[in-house]
């Protein structure tokens, strides 16, 4: 089943964020090659594609897990997550429609 990771940015967290970010993309480079990663990103603070030192709220990533407990587990155990980039983070159920 997919499932949607939503991860809210901590406030002051730009420079946490870019220190582990290349942890964080291996991590999501691992599920790509498994053929489990639909898609991941960045929500940036502004609207552009580069928002500078305004930084990021967060980041979205879907992908295919087992069941809901592993991608929690998973998520918990993200670089974001584990250096307080993220304030709160959950992970949904997601059902895609479209495309088909």
């Amino acid at each position: 089943m997919l499932y949607v990771f939503i991860g809210d940015d901590a406030p002051e967290a730009l420079a946490t964020r870019l220190s582990v970010r290349a942890e964080h993309l291996a991590r999501l480079r691992t599920l790509q090659e498994l053929g489990r990663l639909v898609l991941a990103g960045p929500l940036p603070a502004l609207d552009c594609d580069d928002p500078g030192p305004a930084g990021f709220m967060g980041s979205l990533v879907i992908a295919e897990f087992e069941s809901l407990h592993a991608a929690e587990a998973w998520f918990a155990d993200d670089p974001y997550v584990r250096h307080g980039v993220f304030a709160d983070y959950r992970v949904r159920p997601f059902r895609q429609v479209l495309p088909a």
